[in-house]
């Protein structure tokens, strides 16, 4: 067949094919159906909503249903709020009214609801309150299911926090230095009219409180009720007079601007000092919330989230007003310990863990403390090993109690103070100082100050240091050391990136700490249903390539 013959056969049957009509799937919203299908027949055998629903299943929950009280109208089964809530989460809804609309129109929804649908309020009110009473119980029986299916045994526990914000206005914050000067400056003014009052008072030889006026003007800490006691004094006597000279009218003025003025003040600060508690700041529409320094360097109002995993699961969580993790570690653990009853073989964690208070507890506990200190690393260093001026490359004589330095000269022990954490916890430290510096050739490298050379040490912390040195330079240390990344970082990841639960959506630590429990939840069952995918996988490329 020559090429212009061929060339017009296809042209042809181009052409024909323009003359068929195209053929489609037939569409028709009005069909009826006899037997309406099963919800349980839409969903696909290996979806994530049956993943929640078989461990949910698993759980029990008895912690919520004591929750509950007799009579009255009848509630949504607490279950079925369980799964629907923790689902959300796994699929990173977490508003209550995006979860109502999910019940009506989502199909894996309307499944695990059994056909309920609640309202946005019910939902809030579930997780605000009930839920959020008996979140910790309800996560520590999660954990012992993921201890029974062996996803975890707790040999090794990685821990490590993070900062998470709050849902707080980021300007409406008070700071304790500025509560604390502003009150000082209240209270001087009060002490000015005070010693006001009390010229006058020993000018004229009238009474208005005077032993209250004495007393109260010399001294350093006066509080409210100190206030409102003298100006009721006052009030009281100027009440009795018949008649009111310019004197007295002079006392009632001041003693006014004391009790409306300054006295407002004053009672305002000893609020914002009591709400704070010892922090340096809180935010005014999350009294809860302290200010904190987020990943990016931002100061913003937050919580201090610390989570212990094992195997890329949560196996513990703890939410903190504090931004320093260290004082955390002992709180964290034995929040563990109090709802399973178990603590782990071994923790690891970074610098921010490598604290006397912390080694201790693990030795008292039989814990393997796998926990850097701030001069881990460093001491490493070649430019730390030549360094004449620390401590560590003097050396120590044991018998004699004493360190020599590079320069041979003798530093003896001086005194000895002893120091508490924000916890309460006690530690010593002895200070030694050197003999006589003069002289001596070293002494511009090994010290910046005038007089003799002091160096304070910390015999325990060096104990628990060498010990914990030792396990991190072992073969298992340095395992668990490079796991540590890998294990605890990637949750945080997914959770703030796959999961994208950056800022807390409820307010108060309460209400927080059930969120982050929800998330903890909504983590580890996506942990389950990928490890469960993962396995169908793998069985069937092992199928196919054995047939």
């Amino acid at each position: 067949m020559s090429a212009f013959i061929k060339k017009r056969a296809d042209m042809t049957r181009r052409n024909r094919r323009k003359d068929i009509a195209p053929v489609f799937k037939e569409y028709n919203q009005d069909q009826l159906i006899m037997f309406p299908p099963s919800i349980d027949e839409l969903i696909p055998e290996n979806h994530l909503v049956r993943v929640v629903d078989s461990i949910l299943r698993l759980m029990n929950i008895s912690p919520l249903l004591r929750k509950y009280k007799g009579g009255g109208t009848s509630s949504y089964h607490p279950e079925m709020m369980l799964k629907v809530i923790v689902y959300a989460y796994t699929c990173h809804i977490y508003s209550s009214r995006q979860i109502a609309k999910a019940l009506r129109e989502n199909i894996a929804f309307m499944w695990l609801s059994g056909g309920n649908k609640p309202d946005f309020r019910t939902i809030n009110n579930f997780r605000s309150g009930i839920l959020g009473d008996a979140i910790e119980e309800v996560f520590a029986v999660m954990t012992l299911i993921l201890l029974e299916k062996g996803y975890i045994n707790l040999a090794n526990l990685f821990i490590d926090g993070t900062k998470l914000e709050a849902d707080a206005n980021r300007h409406g914050v008070v700071w304790s230095k500025n509560t604390k000067r502003y009150k000082e400056i209240s209270k001087e003014h009060i002490r000015e009219i005070l010693r006001q009052i009390k010229e006058i008072n020993d000018k004229e030889n009238r009474e208005y409180g005077e032993c209250d006026l004495e007393e109260l003007g010399g001294r350093e800490e006066i509080n409210s009720t100190d206030i409102e006691r003298v100006v009721q004094t006052i009030n009281e006597r100027l009440k009795d007079k018949e008649s009111k000279d310019k004197t007295d009218k002079t006392i009632e003025r001041l003693g006014r601007k004391i009790e409306k003025e300054y006295l407002p003040k004053i009672k305002k600060y000893e609020k914002q000092e009591e709400i704070a508690g010892g922090r340096k700041s809180y935010s005014t529409t999350d009294k809860d919330a302290s200010v904190v320094m987020m990943k990016d360097g931002r100061l913003l109002p937050g919580y201090n989230v610390q989570i212990g995993t094992e195997n890329q699961f949560i196996a513990n969580y703890s939410i903190h007003t504090n931004a320093g993790d260290s004082g955390l570690f002992k709180a964290h653990l034995e929040k563990l310990k109090e709802l399973t009853g178990l603590l782990p073989g071994a923790v690891i964690g970074d610098s921010a863990y490598g604290s006397e208070e912390n080694y201790s507890y693990c030795e008292e506990n039989g814990i393997d403390a796998y926990l850097k200190y701030n001069s881990f690393h460093k001491e490493k260093e070649n430019k730390f090993k030549t360094d004449i001026s620390k401590k560590e490359n003097m050396t120590y004589h044991a018998i004699k109690d004493e360190y020599e330095c590079a320069g041979g000269r003798i530093l003896k022990f001086k005194e000895e103070r002893e120091k508490h954490t924000d916890n309460g916890f006690k530690y010593s430290i002895r200070r030694y100082e050197c003999i006589s510096c003069d002289g001596c050739i070293l002494s511009s490298l090994c010290k910046k100050t005038k007089g003799n050379r002091t160096i304070d040490v910390n015999k325990k912390l060096n104990y628990h240091r060498w010990k914990a040195r030792r396990l991190l330079d072992s073969e298992k240390g340095i395992i668990l050391r490079k796991k540590r990344s890998i294990d605890v970082e990637s949750v945080f990841g997914d959770i703030k990136r796959n999961m994208k639960f950056n800022r807390f959506s409820l307010r108060g630590i309460h209400k927080v700490n059930c969120e982050f429990g929800l998330i903890s939840m909504a983590h580890n069952i996506k942990k389950i249903f990928k490890i469960q995918l993962e396995a169908i996988q793998n069985h069937f490329f092992i199928y196919v390539l054995a047939t």
